[in-house]
């Protein structure tokens, strides 16, 4: 018999569960006397994937050709056609030896991070944060710091805050745009003067853009950094396929960086994974050009999925929509002094609407909730108005 049990990583054991899987518990716990459930709460694609996409995915998966261990950086044909389609969007120059493909955008976050950062050193974060990106570095034994973006200026850092905050110990400033958890947009202005920051400083950018094809505007180019001298050792792009094309479960992200942080990232990835989902990479290299239009009316369809947000809340004073933009909103909850949590859950239960605490994004955001308005129809977030008018704890 032994004196005592054996010791869990005590990074790891200090960190909470998952917040979605016990969301997605108190939803199963509704009784659906108020209809149907109106699921605001995990961020995916409310819409199934293209049938192209579903028979591209099928004709890769049954290939023998995907079967075997694939290039660690990713496939050379989905790099080059990410490369591409990067070019286009952000009207630069990009090659295949700058990016790294990964399984999905949350791998693409610790690769980056553990490029950059290891165990007491800090990346600097913004309030509210995601969750995950706040987990990832915990357990690393990365130190977080903290930028307060409040709703008086739209979710949004001022630069003097961020200056202020870059302390010598820092050594990322990690950024989220369109924002998870408030939906908040950082204009191309803000980002340039973000990153001559950073640079001044030596310290690395990591801009996740996981929503990036939600955007308003299709037509603007989300930043300008592609065209900054020396970018390439300063500035990391995240991306993620899973909400464009609708594949989640196929787990398959990215990373837009200088060849040198590709290099660094392909050991940490030999160590994790060896390699992202072949057949996926073989099936998104070809969905890029095919699907393009189809993704335009996704992104216009989210649209309307935020206008139906935003007149469903006009009718509720007392609910106050404090940020919305791609894919996300962070709704202001009319109970101050309950944490939201407590909030969440009797909303789920009692009246069938599932969102995201407020308080799982930052000890400061207890007053607030997130709706991910992407994964409801218009119709079921136009039922929001009558469950929440008659809500009470």
């Amino acid at each position: 018999m032994p004196l005592s049990s054996p010791a869990f990583n005590p990074l790891v054991a200090r960190i909470s569960p998952p917040p979605v899987p016990s969301v997605q518990a108190w939803a199963r716990a509704y009784d659906g006397a108020k209809g149907p459930l109106i699921d605001l709460s995990q961020a995916v694609p409310g819409y199934p994937a293209h049938p192209a996409m579903l028979g591209l995915l099928g004709e890769a998966a049954s290939s023998a050709a995907y079967t075997g261990y694939g290039p660690i950086e990713g496939e050379t044909v989905l790099r080059t056609a990410y490369a591409a389609h990067v070019s286009l969007v952000y009207g630069a120059d990009l090659s295949a030896d700058t990016i790294h493909i990964t399984s999905g955008c949350n791998q693409a976050f610790i690769c980056a991070a553990m490029a950059v950062a290891g165990a007491g050193d800090t990346v600097l974060m913004t309030e509210p944060f995601y969750f995950n990106h706040e987990t990832t570095l915990s357990m690393l034994g990365i130190r977080t710091s903290f930028v307060a973006c409040g709703a008086d200026n739209g979710f949004l850092p001022t630069l003097e805050d961020v200056a202020a905050a870059l302390t010598p110990q820092v050594k990322a400033l990690a950024l989220v745009s369109p924002n998870n958890p408030t939906g908040a947009v950082y204009p191309p202005a803000l980002i340039g003067e973000i990153f001559a920051l950073c640079q001044a400083r030596g310290v690395w950018l990591i801009f996740d853009e996981t929503y990036r094809d939600f955007l308003p505007d299709a037509h603007q180019a989300p930043h300008a950094l592609f065209g900054e001298s020396g970018w390439q050792d300063g500035f990391v792009s995240l991306y993620s396929f899973s909400k464009s094309f609708c594949i989640p479960g196929h787990r398959l992200g990215a990373i837009t960086a200088g060849p040198g942080f590709v290099a660094q990232v392909a050991k940490i990835m030999d160590n994790l994974q060896i390699c992202a989902p072949r057949s996926a990479q073989a099936a998104v290299a070809q969905a890029l050009p095919l699907l393009t239009d189809w993704r335009e009316d996704n992104r216009l369809e989210i649209l309307r999925r935020a206008e139906a947000l935003r007149s469903a809340m006009s009718g509720l004073p007392q609910w106050q929509l404090a940020a919305v933009g791609a894919y996300f909103a962070f709704v202001r909850h009319p109970f101050p002094g309950i944490d939201s949590a407590t909030v969440a859950e009797a909303l789920a239960r009692q009246v069938g609407v599932s969102c995201i605490p407020g308080g799982y994004f930052g000890p400061s955001q207890e007053d607030f909730l997130r709706f991910a308005f992407a994964n409801a129809d218009a119709a079921g977030i136009g039922r929001l108005a009558e469950r929440l008018s008659g809500f009470t704890l």
